[in-house]
């Protein structure tokens, strides 16, 4: 069983990871470039201009720690709702190296948006169409700009990061139709990428230990066990790189045709190419939310 990246080769692919400044966007990013991907990560917040979010998190952290997972990390401030801005992005991947490889979906920003525990017609509206806006259309917008080059060659792949992959429902009417709705983009995909020889998968994370959960326990990355008193079931939880290793892993896969159209798992992409998590755990969120939830 491999433990990392190290057992596969992506020198000379070209990803971009679009919403890579944090979270799983930011896992995805680092593991495609410790793989050997030139990494374009994308996001609104930077050094010199934050985001809505108001989140500390930047997109040139993420190309750091690329950089210093041994990969080459490149970011641009892009704000996916605007087409000029994606396309300005585009022309720059075709210009500076003439191929794209993966593209990642990951923008969503909608967490701040999200009213939980009330019904939708008591839900803020504009907060509601704001979250389909900022996780729908940016991914169409950045597939609809990007595929061209990605179809330029056979071999592509296209990732929606998702929010389970099931038929429960996710407990807020916006919240539950942006997270179905990734997944049959994906599939969507799929139909018209299969003739270029191009792939689409939906990917969902577990329990994942993101900046954000892990602020909002308290905790830090190194001492997020103190929060399992909190919340017993944080001990299934995953690091972002988790989700990050399972797709580089299928975007080297020579068979990633096979799961094309697909809605797929952090834990189900372990299992497949045997890889675990940065503290050499297989955590396994479907198994977890089937026996104790």
């Amino acid at each position: 069983m491999t433990s990392a990246t190290t057992a596969i080769d992506l020198t000379g692919r070209v990803a971009l990871v679009a919403g890579a400044t944090r979270g799983a966007g930011r896992g995805i990013a680092v593991e495609l470039g410790a793989a050997g991907a030139v990494v374009y990560v994308t996001g609104r917040t930077t050094a010199d201009s934050p985001s809505p979010m108001r989140r500390p998190e930047t997109i040139e952290e993420t190309a750091r720690l690329i950089a210093e997972a041994g990969g080459t990390g490149i970011a641009v401030r892009v704000d996916h709702n605007e087409p000029g801005q994606v396309r300005a992005l585009v022309e720059r991947i075709d210009h500076e190296y003439g191929r794209l490889d993966v593209l990642v979906n990951d923008i969503w920003g909608g967490d701040p948006l999200t009213e939980w525990g009330v019904p939708f017609w008591k839900h803020d509206l504009g907060n509601g169409l704001r979250m389909l806006r900022n996780a729908i259309d940016t991914h169409i917008i950045t597939a609809w700009y990007a595929a061209p080059l990605l179809t330029r060659a056979p071999g592509g792949l296209v990732v929606e990061v998702t929010d389970g992959v099931g038929d429960g429902y996710r407990g807020s009417l916006f919240y539950d139709l942006v997270k179905a709705s990734v997944i049959r983009l994906a599939r969507a995909q799929a139909e018209e990428l299969r003739p270029y020889g191009a792939a689409a998968v939906a990917v969902t994370p577990g329990f994942l230990r993101s900046e954000a959960v892990l602020d909002h326990f308290g905790v830090t990355a190194d001492t997020w066990r103190d929060a399992i008193a909190k919340d017993p079931h944080f001990a299934a939880s995953e690091t972002p790189r988790y989700i990050g290793r399972g797709i580089a892993h299928l975007a080297a896969d020579p068979d990633r045709m096979s799961l094309t159209g697909t809605a797929t798992t952090s834990w189900d992409l372990a299992k497949r190419y045997g890889f675990t998590d940065v503290d050499g755990t297989t955590p396994d969120w479907g198994r977890h939310a089937r026996e104790n939830l």
